[in-house]
């Protein structure tokens, strides 16, 4: 694994230096939009809605909808003043029963590890919180926007779980639920027979995405099969590229003349033309000097 942040666990006056790391991946199978004829890959171009114009990079700003539909336009200068941080530190805030953070606020995951020089004081943080069965509140700064997380413990590695803010939580609103007639002492027994029947413990390898392992198999025997296309190279849009090459090699030439160096072959035949011409002029010139004399 790659480390993609740098910083420290603050709490009280200890300060413990770690790395962060990505806890988890996405193994989504990824598929390209193609033409069905020749698997071609589809690109898209950015456009102007209002006068289908191609917008270049540089052109395209930010933009907030508004309720009523309306488009305000945000430019770099605005965001410097919205308050944003730059931060490596971890910031303790407090220490919570565990049981008091809802699964529902926990977001993305990354493990922290410790600096060769801070693997006591973070054997340290580590222990206490599994002894106290207790949750780190923390304030962190990840791409200069800070954010709430909390930092438990997993299999010995100190795991931080950025949240959600809690304004980020849907409510539910469902009458149904609400008006639902209570269960039967009878209906009551059976379901609690039927949990007791299913009942066990989790273990998270009796699982397994049986969709991406047959898709995968599926696109392996395709392969196999010769059912495969190899797109031919893409059309180039512009003679901009012959012209740069035309402007390198008489540059390569340029260079090897004020070295004094013969030409090459490729480059004496396209000067051959030329050459002939002035020679023409030459012998013209000198016809019309023994005329004069």
């Amino acid at each position: 694994m790659r480390a993609i942040w740098k910083g420290a666990v603050s709490f009280g006056l200890v300060n413990v230096p770690v790395r962060l790391y990505s806890a988890t991946e996405n193994h989504d199978v990824q598929f390209r939009q193609v033409h069905r004829e020749d698997g071609g890959r589809i690109k898209y171009k950015r456009t102007c809605s209002i006068d289908g114009e191609e917008v270049a990079f540089d052109d395209i700003a930010k933009g907030y909808e508004t309720e009523d539909g309306d488009m305000v336009v945000l430019t770099d200068e605005d965001f410097k003043d919205l308050p944003s941080k730059s931060s490596k530190e971890i910031n303790v805030e407090k220490f919570v029963p565990s049981d008091q953070i809802d699964p529902m606020l926990l977001d993305k995951s990354y493990y922290l590890e410790p600096d060769k020089t801070a693997t006591k004081p973070y054997i340290l943080l580590r222990e206490a919180l599994e002894s106290e069965g207790r949750m780190a509140v923390v304030t962190v700064s990840i791409r200069t926007r800070m954010t709430m997380a909390v930092l438990r413990v997993r299999e010995g590695v100190i795991v931080m779980q950025t949240m959600l803010w809690p304004d980020e939580i849907r409510k539910p609103d469902f009458a149904s639920v609400e008006q639902a007639d209570d269960a039967t002492d009878k209906e009551m027994a059976m379901a609690k027979l039927l949990i007791e029947q299913l009942a066990g413990d989790f273990e998270a390898d009796d699982y397994e995405d049986d969709y991406a392992i047959a898709l995968q198999s599926l696109v392996k025997a395709k392969v196999e099969g010769g059912e495969i296309q190899a797109p031919a190279a893409e059309a180039e849009e512009s003679g901009e590229v012959v012209d740069l090459l035309a402007a390198l090699a008489k540059s390569v030439e340029k260079a090897k003349a004020s070295r004094g160096e013969a030409p090459s072959k490729s480059s004496a035949k396209t000067e051959a033309k030329p050459a002939k011409k002035a020679a023409a002029k030459k012998t013209a010139a000198k016809k019309a000097t023994k005329k004069a004399s």
